[in-house]
């Protein structure tokens, strides 16, 4: 039972860095102020010739589509008084590979929170007292693991540069090189974005991290409380 418990409590700490970027990366892929931010800050009304209400339609037909069970995204918009589709069949492939992707986060976000929870609610409220000290290992383990790994994963994009780690990252998960396809696609998302989106998932990382770690080592090095005398 004892080695069942050590088993557990690693396994929790190690689901821990993985709910906290699946979290964050399903948060930046459903963020409408993400993608109004990209827009301003790369001009990208200017590049594409889109007023900003169509952007706007278009990045909240984005988010709806991954949150849908079409399998192609099928998306107009309006340039100059004409409704056209915003993005060529090339490109629609690629955004269908997305979703796939942004699927298998949930999934794995869904997987690992199920696992967490029902550590944490056993330690809570089945082991009681006796496991919380076991719970807070848990936290700040996971909480420092998080951390590490970013830092390693930090370090090396600093290293290779975010465009090669770009790069890598398209021909690793990617079949088919529709990603590259000329259009309005990489207008609306240019490079940039994509490291503003880095950035942004890990600064929720972090803050998750930071924060469930620092629950889990408040716990352990507390004072502990003062004997009651009667």
């Amino acid at each position: 039972m004892k080695i069942l418990g050590i088993a557990a409590k690693w396994l929790f700490m190690l689901c821990l860095p993985v709910l906290l970027l699946t979290t964050s990366l399903g948060w930046a892929a459903n963020s409408l102020w993400l993608y109004k931010y990209g827009f301003e800050k790369y001009n990208v009304s200017q590049t594409t010739g889109l007023a900003e209400s169509e952007l706007d339609k278009a990045a909240r037909g984005l988010i709806s589509y991954f949150n849908s069970d079409e399998e192609y995204i099928s998306l107009s918009v309006i340039k100059d008084g004409k409704l056209f589709n915003l993005f060529t069949p090339e490109e629609t492939i690629h955004f269908r590979d997305v979703k796939g992707l942004i699927r298998l986060d949930y999934w794995v976000l869904l997987g690992t929170l199920v696992y967490a929870l029902a550590y944490v609610g056993v330690c809570l409220f089945w082991r009681r007292r006796r496991y919380w000290r076991e719970l807070a290992w848990g936290l700040a383990g996971g909480g420092g693991l998080t951390l590490a790994l970013l830092l390693l994963v930090f370090g090396f994009g600093v290293l290779v540069g975010f465009g090669q780690l770009f790069y890598w990252f398209h021909l690793g998960f990617f079949t088919n090189l529709y990603w590259s396809a000329e259009g309005y696609m990489l207008l609306l998302f240019p490079e940039g974005f994509f490291y503003d989106a880095a950035l942004f998932c890990a600064g929720i990382t972090v803050g998750l991290a930071v924060i469930l770690g620092g629950v889990g080592g408040w716990y352990i090095f507390k004072p502990p409380r003062p004997p009651c005398h009667q």
